[in-house]
């Protein structure tokens, strides 16, 4: 089975403060100013020089609709260190981490497609050849709350001795 969750709550129990704080963070951007909730915030509601711990662990994916693609905008120092290289400009099938391809799509489509958060956990051997331990959270963006238009993601990766 594939370790991911889309339930918050264990996905509170299991992940490092760090990731939590992110989460509540975005979960923060869902407020409107007369207090109801949206489903998920737009881009424009994420600001930069409140994200600086974070920001080594970031990813931005741009979702293009008929046909999908998803094609990375920003990626953090953390996945540039982790793959050995920056994927900015390609699409996730093409510099995709993760025990396959279909399972990191379905971690897409859950997001883009239910609008949900998706965080997954995992081991992985870097390019390095190094034992990773890493987390990772994906969450949607929109501009009209219907639409995903952009995946912010935050992963946590952990060498291993």
């Amino acid at each position: 089975m594939y370790p991911r969750t889309t339930d918050m709550e264990e996905m509170r129990r299991r992940c490092r403060p760090i990731t939590w704080a992110f989460y509540s963070y975005w979960d923060s951007k869902r407020l409107r100013p007369d207090g109801t909730r949206r489903q998920m915030p737009s881009r424009a509601d994420i600001d930069p020089t409140e994200m600086v711990p974070w920001l080594p662990h970031i990813q931005l994916i741009d979702v293009f609709h008929n046909p999908r693609r998803l094609v990375y905008r920003l990626v953090g120092e953390t996945d540039v260190s982790f793959r050995g290289y920056n994927p900015t400009g390609r699409t996730v099938e093409e510099g995709m981490i993760g025990r396959s391809a279909e399972e990191t799509l379905r971690n897409y489509e859950l997001v883009i497609d239910q609008h949900l958060p998706v965080y997954d956990w995992a081991e992985y051997v870097s390019r390095s050849g190094y034992l990773r331990s890493q987390e990772g959270l994906l969450l949607p963006l929109s501009d009209d709350d219907k639409t995903v238009n952009m995946v912010l993601t935050f992963a946590q990766v952990d060498t291993q001795a």
